[in-house]
This record gives C-alpha cells, sequence and structure tokens, in this order.
C-alpha cells in the first residue's frame, strides 16, 4: 500500500509556485489575440457541455415512448433518436472545434518557455556550464516544455469542465430523484478525487525517481558517445555497456513500480465508480418497483453516470498528469532560476575602444574559495603589441583568457581594456572586442561555410570568402566536392587538427576584433602545420593587440614581450633575449624544451 502523504518539502512541487510561474503562458499579458483564443475556445467547451447534458434526456423519452407502441409513439421515438444522434455529432464538432481554436495557444506557449529557458542557459556562468551534464540538461528542457501544453489543454478543457458537469448532474438528479440519489453521487466523487490524490502522491514520488534515472541514463549514453575515440583508445566497450546497462536495469525497476501503482489506481477507481453505477441503478429500479419512475428513468440515471464517469476517469489521468508536469516543470523552473554569475552593472555602458590597451590590475581570483589561482596579478598589454604569457602548467594562463572574456569575475583588482574597467560595461561589448582562437577550436556540426561565418552575424558570402582566403584554408575548401557546403561533423571531427584551426581563424577574421586571443593556439598541432598556422596567425595579428597563450616557447619568441606566470603570479617579463639573459623560470623553460627537441630529433 502507498505511504501517507508526507508533509511537503521544498522538494514536492504541490505548492502554488510553479503553477503561478506557469500562469503567463497561459494568459500572456502582451497578445490580445491569444488571450481571443482562449475565450472562444472556452465557450466552444460550455456549448459541447451543455449538447451533452441535454442528450440523456431524449435517450429517456425515446425510450418510454416505445413502452407504449403506437403511430405518435413511433414518429416522436424516431425524432428524438435522430436528435440524440445529432447532439453527439455536434458535440464532438464543438470539442473539436475548440481543439482548433486553442492549438495555436498551445504551441505558442510551448515556444515562448523553450525559448526562455534557452535564453536563461546561454547567461548562466561557464561555472555551470562546466559543472552540469549536458544529457541531464537536455532531458530536464524537453520534459518541462512538453509539460506546457498539457498543461494548458488540461486545465481548461478538462477540470472546468468537469466542475461544471458534476453541479449539472446534481442539479439534474435533484429535481428527478430526490437528494438521496445527489448525496451518493457527491461521497462517490469525493471519496473517488481523494483516493485518486492519495496514490497520485505516491507515484509522484516514484515519477520523480524515473526522471532521475532516464537522466541518469542518457547522460551516460551521451558521455560515452562523445568521448567515442577515447572508449576505442581503451578498449573500455564493455566497461561503458556496464555502466549504460546499470543505469537503464535501475531505470527500468523504478518503472516497473510505477506502472504497478498505475494499475492499482485503476483497480481501486474502477471499484468506486462501479459500486455508485449499481447503488443509483437499483435505487432506479425499485423506483420503478413502485411506480414512481419509468423504464427511462433507469436509462437517464445510467447515461448519465456513464457520461459523469468519463471526465471522472480521465480527471484521474489529468491530475496524475499536472502533477507530473508539476515536477517537470519545477525542475525546469529551478533550472531557469539559477543565479547568473556574472551580470551586467545597472545601465551598464558599451565598452568604447580608441586604442585597444589590456590592463590587469591587481587581479585577484579562484575557482573555489579555498583555492586562489591568481595571487594580485599586474600587467599591461600596449595597443597593437604583440605579448605572449607563458609558465608551468596550473599557472593562471587560461584563467586570465576566461576573466579577459567576463566567463568570471575577479574576487577583487581590475581588468581594463582601453582604461574602461570591463565590469562596467556590458558584456557583449567586452566579447564583441575581443577574438580568440582557443587550443582546442570545436565546430558546430554544419558546413565549413556556416562555422565561418559564425564570428559575425551580418557575414556575407564576400566576407567569408576573403576570411578563408587570409586564413589560408580557401585551397583545402576549393578541392573539396562541395566546397563551403561541406559538413565538418559533429564538433569539427571529420576535419584535420590544422584545418579546425584555420576555419577557427577563418571565424575570428570574420569577426574583425581589435583584440586577438591566442589560447595555445598550435599545441595540439605537428610541426609543418604549426609553422603554417604560425605564419597565419602573425599575419592576421598585424594591426591589432595581440595576447598569445603559449606552452611552447619557440611559438612566441618574436613576441614584443613576454610574461612569464609562476603560481599566480608574474615572476618575470621582457622579451626573448632579455628573458634568456636574466637565467631564471624562462631560460630554465627555454633549455627544458630545447634538449626535449634534441632527444626528440636524435
Amino acid at each position: 500500500m502507498p505511504p501517507d502523504p508526507a508533509t511537503p518539502t521544498p522538494n514536492d512541487h504541490d505548492n502554488w509556485g510553479t503553477l503561478k510561474r506557469f500562469l503567463p503562458y497561459l494568459w500572456p499579458k502582451d497578445n490580445p489575440a491569444l488571450k481571443r483564443r482562449i475565450v472562444f475556445a472556452f465557450m466552444f467547451v460550455l456549448l459541447a457541455k451543455a449538447t451533452i447534458l441535454s442528450l440523456p434526456f431524449a435517450y429517456k423519452n425515446a425510450v418510454d415512448r416505445m413502452t407504449t407502441p403506437s403511430n405518435e409513439a413511433f414518429m416522436v421515438a424516431m425524432a428524438l433518436v435522430i436528435a440524440y444522434a445529432a447532439g453527439r455529432f455536434t458535440s464532438v464538432a464543438f470539442d473539436n472545434l475548440r481543439n482548433i481554436t486553442f492549438e495555436r495557444v498551445g504551441q505558442d506557449a510551448t515556444r515562448k518557455l523553450a525559448e526562455d529557458v534557452f535564453h536563461r542557459l546561454h547567461r548562466l556562468s561557464l561555472r555551470f556550464h562546466l559543472s552540469r551534464r549536458t544529457g541531464e540538461v537536455t532531458k530536464i528542457i524537453e520534459r518541462g516544455t512538453k509539460s506546457i501544453d498539457s498543461m494548458l489543454y488540461f486545465l481548461l478543457f478538462n477540470i472546468a469542465p468537469t466542475i461544471i458537469e458534476l453541479i449539472a448532474v446534481g442539479i439534474i438528479f435533484y429535481i428527478n430523484f430526490g437528494w438521496e440519489l445527489v448525496a451518493a453521487t457527491a461521497v462517490t466523487v469525493i471519496t473517488y478525487i481523494s483516493v485518486t490524490r492519495w496514490i497520485t502522491e505516491w507515484r509522484t514520488k516514484l515519477r520523480r525517481e524515473m526522471n532521475d534515472l532516464d537522466g541518469r541514463a542518457l547522460d551516460r549514453a551521451v558521455d560515452s558517445l562523445l568521448n567515442y575515440e577515447t572508449v576505442k583508445y581503451f578498449g573500455a566497450e564493455s566497461r561503458e555497456e556496464e555502466r549504460y546497462a546499470s543505469a537503464a536495469r535501475a531505470y527500468a525497476e523504478a518503472a516497473v513500480k510505477s506502472e504497478n501503482s498505475l494499475g492499482m489506481l485503476n483497480i481501486t477507481q474502477a471499484l468506486i465508480t462501479n459500486a455508485l453505477m449499481a447503488g443509483a441503478m437499483a435505487f432506479t429500479v425499485w423506483g420503478w418497483s413502485k411506480g414512481e419512475l419509468t423504464v427511462g428513468d433507469l436509462v437517464l440515471v445510467n447515461t448519465y453516470l456513464m457520461q459523469l464517469f468519463r471526465p471522472l476517469d480521465l480527471l484521474g489521468w489529468v491530475y496524475r498528469t499536472i502533477r507530473q508536469g508539476l515536477v517537470d516543470m519545477a525542475e525546469m523552473f529551478r533550472l531557469m532560476d539559477t543565479s547568473v554569475e556574472v551580470q551586467d552593472a545597472p545601465g551598464a555602458p558599451a565598452l568604447l575602444i580608441r586604442k585597444p590597451t589590456v590592463t590587469f590590475d591587481n587581479v585577484v581570483f579562484g575557482y573555489e574559495p579555498d583555492r586562489t589561482i591568481l595571487h594580485g596579478l599586474s600587467f599591461e598589454v600596449p595597443a597593437g603589441d604583440n605579448v605572449a604569457l607563458v609558465g608551468p602548467s596550473g599557472a593562471g594562463k587560461s584563467t586570465i583568457a576566461r576573466l579577459l572574456f567576463r566567463f568570471y569575475d575577479p574576487w577583487s583588482g581590475r581588468i581594463l581594456i582601453d582604461g574602461q574597467d570591463i565590469a562596467g560595461v556590458t558584456q557583449d561589448s567586452v566579447r564583441n572586442a575581443i577574438g580568440i582562437v582557443p587550443q582546442d577550436s570545436v565546430l558546430f556540426n554544419d558546413t565549413i561555410g556556416y562555422n565561418i561565418a559564425y564570428g559575425s552575424a551580418v557575414a556575407d558570402d564576400k566576407a567569408v570568402l576573403a576570411a578563408a582566403r587570409d586564413a589560408a584554408i580557401l585551397p583545402f575548401i576549393e578541392k573539396l566536392p562541395q566546397g563551403f557546403d561541406t559538413e565538418v561533423g559533429e564538433r569539427g571531427l571529420k576535419l584535420s587538427g590544422g584545418e579546425k584551426q584555420r576555419v577557427a581563424i577563418a571565424r575570428t577574421l570574420v569577426k574583425n576584433p581589435p583584440i586577438l586571443m591566442l589560447d595555445e593556439a598550435t599545441s595540439a598541432l605537428d610541426t609543418r602545420t604549426e609553422q603554417d598556422i604560425l605564419a597565419t596567425l602573425e599575419r592576421i595579428s598585424q594591426d591589432r593587440t595581440t595576447l598569445s597563450i603559449a606552452h611552447r616557447l619557440s611559438t612566441i619568441a618574436d613576441a614584443d614581450q613576454i610574461l612569464v606566470l609562476d603560481q599566480g603570479k608574474l615572476a618575470e617579463q621582457g622579451s626573448h633575449g632579455e628573458l634568456l639573459k636574466r637565467d631564471g623560470l624562462y631560460a630554465e623553460m627555454w633549455a627544458r624544451q630545447a634538449s626535449e627537441t634534441t632527444g626528440e630529433d636524435a
């Protein structure tokens, strides 16, 4: 048996909070046309309900006429039968007109909700996206957006009409059969609703468990497929299959519990409704035996109860669906309510660049409160200079790039572009001013042309062609059968490392930013490809302020200035020659890499 309903907790989504968040999608303030559609749809609901409530009387009178055969009775009974059939057709027509009128409301609400979620996700911090699993987030959004259409439909066209029908049937039973039948019906309906809610509360907990296990199974599948090559490298197919199978087995067990509980609910509901049916019809037969009721009254009671049981049966399903929908939507709204770590200051202006200088002024930052990465870092990149950042792993080089793009805000200190604190201007304007060629150039699963044009929302074919030429990838594209329409595959895996890098360079050229960030752009390439791309990077960095993060010191030896980081602090700075003469950390790193290169050549 299901347990007693637990005291509601923040994880129990039976409060009004989720429903209040949902109501603006049901009744959009800025769209009177959709409001009119809802009103018209509800008018069709009332017309259909009025029609269906009148039909049992036509059925009853037809039966009563047939108990006393005559030509007049035949004509009346025939007319009533035809009216009954016409009424059923009219009711169906009204229901479908309601659906046609309401369809745009449901689709528009679903679209609006999906757009709001997508908008929010793209404004959450990098920390959020690094900590959440893509498969899990995708499943939450899918379930939440699908819930809103069913929620709209059920609230308007099942719960409200069922309440109207219950009241109408109660009045009809009272007028025709007295208070006894009304009382029996009321007690049955209250018992039915109470039992349905009690068992459904139990089933909701099972549903939540199913959602968690379903998300876990999907996440493991997506993670394994995204890392297909790694799985193959380590011969871990059986391990991945077992990880997925264990999650699938757990989901299957939860699904069995859920379906079994549904069977128990259906049996209980059928017992309650059929007990009322038996009692009401026995009451009518007893009245007929006393000459107080007619055969048609038996038909009338049976028809009304059958009509009432249909929405009651549906009401149980609707209640379960709404509760499940609230769970799904609450998870999605919780996702939407995730705090945005990096926000624009109220009324923040756009960044205005005359001289694209970059300055870090005593910046302190860490990803976790107990682990500081940058310890009061200060340096300046003059406009038009090529400045390189080098240092051991973990020195904070990539963190500088993330801070410059405002993926995070520093704990203290300032980051300035052209003398303006980037914390005081809009994030969009900061990111529009900076172009990046990252270490791992991830491309969209689309065409080469699309990925190059992604650098600018207004890029045309001429700009894409020029960027491909300047990035030295145009000869490669022209050799392809589909040219710029060639698909690059998921994350660009159909292209080689050098080809992906050149596409990333072309994408940055289309953006045409005054500040260029090169984040170990050649670290994963062979020597020949690296030299080709270095030549391209040197060409495109002309007349731009360039900040290069490098692991191979040979790639930045000709930089105007080299900043050597160590444990989040600026250890040394100067040109390549000056740093070698200083015989410090940079000279040590240079000597080590030189010996490694000599060893490889030998």
